[in-house]
């Protein structure tokens, strides 16, 4: 048996070896129990040393291609099914979608990255980082963050808890499909209309039954048909961005107390208000009766942090502690316990502080852009608080259609009727501005404005 290899510099000879041999093999070119060459032979064949041969024969030993005979060499190994040579796929380009390189990314999860508290947040990081950190937190998070997010939520929102209360989470879909489990596949729950479409994919996903429920100038309408739960965004409606006034509020509180229903208060974007008085939170308005409470840092902080959290009504504490005491924890230990001496520091109030001075001038930026160079047919909602706004497009020009022009000039802005269960009755992108410089939110709608307003017919 002679063996031709060309080497290349891609990989070891010994690789190369075994992956030539392994395809004649499996292109039969090489047959059950013919004998290969001995090592020493075939080292001098190829030029290599005896060991670059020994470590080629020995990996193809291992997974089964040749077998060894005792002082007569290596063979071939017979298969009891046809080997057949796998062809690689043929990729074809001719249908792939366009790309474009984009400029200004208009995201709406996006934050101000360069405003994050780098050096405060490093010192506590080291301070933490420790051997005796590096083990596992309790599920439920450590015991220090847990408190001092009930404190938070007490000054901040006016929502009494104890810690106990308090559950740690790495985002909205983890602790939702906590809440999922522990009430289990029979419950129906109500999803604004439009509303957050990951919470409405995670419900499916969990197998639970969801039920649109449309949204008014006041937020989330009161559900008309029974359900378990209500998930809503009262403090800054996503995406439509409508604050949920104290009425409405107050309204869906006696409809939970009334079927005996809960509501999730995903707080998102509460703590960046621009307009109006502060509206008490559900929870605060409940005292944690019939409400669940949602919170996250991703916006406050980082999204990356991936630490969010979830209060619940003391009636439900017991029962959900004894369902999951056979979890795991989702979030690091030593993130948890920087971030609880962030908070008890007064570092994050001090943080939380300057964020919104410099969205409140971002927000300004966008909509004095906005004033400037879109015409009236263009319509801004959504406006009062959160890091983004919604912007009403004329019957001219299509969702679809505005977001394919924005790309071509490396402007990204985000679909609207992705959060609608029904169709929408109007065109509608979404634009955030957290992660964008005032100069960049400039530069980007004077651009987005001549793009649009240039190619709607006349």
């Amino acid at each position: 048996m002679e063996l031709s290899i060309s080497f290349t510099e891609d990989s070891s000879k010994y690789v190369q070896i075994y992956e030539e041999i392994k395809q004649a093999i499996l292109s039969k070119k090489l047959m059950a129990y013919e004998q290969l060459p001995s090592k020493r032979t075939l080292a001098k064949t190829l030029d290599v040393s005896v060991h670059t041969i020994k470590e080629a024969y020995e990996q193809l030993l291992a997974e089964g291609y040749i077998y060894s005979k005792e002082r007569s060499g290596y063979f071939i190994a017979p298969f009891e099914f046809e080997w057949e040579q796998q062809q690689k796929p043929h990729i074809s380009t001719a249908n792939a979608s366009t790309t474009y390189t984009i400029k200004f990314d208009f995201n709406n999860g996006h934050v101000d990255k360069e405003a994050f508290p780098f050096s405060s947040w490093h010192k506590l990081l080291k301070k933490h980082f420790n051997v005796d950190n590096l083990t596992t937190s309790p599920w439920e998070g450590e015991a220090i963050l847990r408190t001092e997010i009930a404190r938070y939520v007490e000054r901040s929102r006016g929502v009494t808890c104890e810690a106990s209360q308090v559950f740690v989470y790495s985002g909205t879909q983890t602790q939702l499909q906590a809440l999922c489990h522990i009430f289990g596949p029979k419950a129906h729950v109500g999803l604004e209309d439009p509303g957050f479409k990951r919470v409405h994919a995670t419900l499916q996903q969990c197998g639970l039954t969801t039920q649109a429920i449309p949204v008014d100038n006041s937020g989330v309408t009161i559900p008309k048909k029974s359900i378990h739960m209500l998930y809503t965004t009262p403090a800054h409606q996503f995406p439509l961005g409508m604050v949920m006034p104290v009425e409405r509020r107050a309204a869906l509180l006696q409809w939970a107390t009334a079927e005996k229903a809960y509501i999730i208060e995903d707080d998102y974007d509460s703590e960046f208000r621009y307009k109006g008085l502060p509206i008490p939170s559900l929870a605060k308005m409940d005292q944690l009766q019939r409400v669940i409470y949602f919170g996250t840092f991703s916006k406050t902080l980082i999204p990356s942090l991936r630490i969010s959290y979830m209060i619940l009504p003391k009636s439900l504490v017991k029962a959900f502690t004894h369902f999951n005491q056979e979890q795991k924890s989702v979030v690091s230990k030593i993130d948890q316990l920087v971030l609880a001496d962030f908070i008890a520091q007064g570092l994050f109030d001090k943080h939380l502080a300057k964020m919104r001075t410099i969205y409140r001038k971002k927000q300004q930026t966008l909509l004095v852009a906005i004033n400037t160079h879109f015409s009236n047919e263009f319509e801004v909602i959504g406006e009062k608080s959160g890091l983004h706004i919604v912007m009403k497009l004329p019957k001219r020009l299509s969702e679809q259609e505005a977001i394919r022009l924005a790309q071509e000039e490396g402007i990204q802005v985000y679909p609207c009727s992705t959060s609608y269960q029904h169709n929408s009755e109007h065109a509608m992108v979404i634009i955030g501005y957290g992660g964008l410089t005032l100069e960049q939110i400039n530069e980007g709608i004077t651009l987005l404005a001549t793009v649009w307003q240039s190619s709607i017919p006349a």
